[in-house]
């Protein structure tokens, strides 16, 4: 049995195809450390090897409830000491963790920063319906689509009903702040919550052909009057937190399903 999924009508029409089987093999990729590290511990997941000598990412399995879950994340880099966060460290760890686990389901966790205009307060959860981007301005017409991306999500209308969750497009950026020109975009693209990840790997699990959702916990107000940086760090530690209870359930959630159950 096959599952079409299709996008949000006001985005470039897309069409993803998959097998309607039961979710044996979960991976969450997470970018920062702060945010894995307890997930690691508290599901006792041992770190397993990575055959790459140059990759920065940490890779970490074991079975839960009855799936194989897998968690990355994108590791510290090697000059600068700080979590690799952005585009660029998410795909490579989605690549190679989607190319040597063979998931059945892919979960992007993390935080982002939320918008007022459509009612997200700090420390809302939301699961994403569509990851698109809001800085890859091309301005060639073949290429504008392309440069906004525009992933369809899994639908996932029972976890977000069952988990109170909300729900909402994703819109990526390489920037933790924004520019005038990013708000335009964010705003075409019905944007619900802003992270630095999402869509890239969408990417790749589109590539792929593997269901994925994202899972984003609001740290911050993008349309709000405080500065984003302030406020992000003031929240980032409840968010982690708030995020570290949500992962679990949300994996317990999916464990053993239907990707049409979701």
């Amino acid at each position: 049995e096959l599952l079409v999924i299709r996008d949000s009508p006001s985005l470039p029409k897309t069409m993803a195809t998959f097998e309607d089987k039961e979710i044996k093999r979960v991976l969450v990729i997470i970018a920062m450390e702060a945010e894995a590290r307890p997930l690691f511990d508290s599901m006792h997941l041992p770190k397993i090897a990575v055959n790459v000598p140059f990759a920065a990412f940490e890779v970490h399995q074991g079975e839960h409830n009855g799936i194989m879950l897998t968690v990355v994340t994108n590791g510290k880099d090697s000059r600068f000491g700080v979590c690799n966060v952005g585009t660029t460290p998410a795909a490579l760890a989605a690549f190679y963790t989607i190319h040597e686990t063979q998931p059945d389901l892919i979960i992007n966790a993390g935080t982002a920063g939320g918008f007022k205009r459509i009612g997200a307060e700090i420390g809302d959860a939301f699961i994403s319906t569509v990851c698109a981007h809001h800085d890859r301005r091309i301005v060639i017409p073949d290429f504008v689509p392309y440069g906004k991306g525009t992933h369809p999500s899994v639908p996932t209308k029972n976890l977000v009903q069952m988990l109170n969750f909300k729900s909402g497009v994703v819109t990526t950026g390489n920037s933790l702040d924004h520019t005038e020109m990013d708000d335009i975009l964010m705003l075409e693209n019905d944007a619900s919550v802003k992270d630095m990840e999402a869509a890239a790997i969408a990417y790749v699990a589109e590539l792929a052909n593997v269901p994925f959702f994202a899972l984003k916990v609001v740290t911050d107000i993008v349309d709000g009057d405080r500065p984003t940086t302030e406020e992000f760090l003031e929240n980032l530690g409840t968010a982690a937190k708030s995020l570290q209870e949500k992962i679990p359930k949300v994996i317990d959630f999916v464990a053993g399903r239907k990707i049409s159950e979701l």
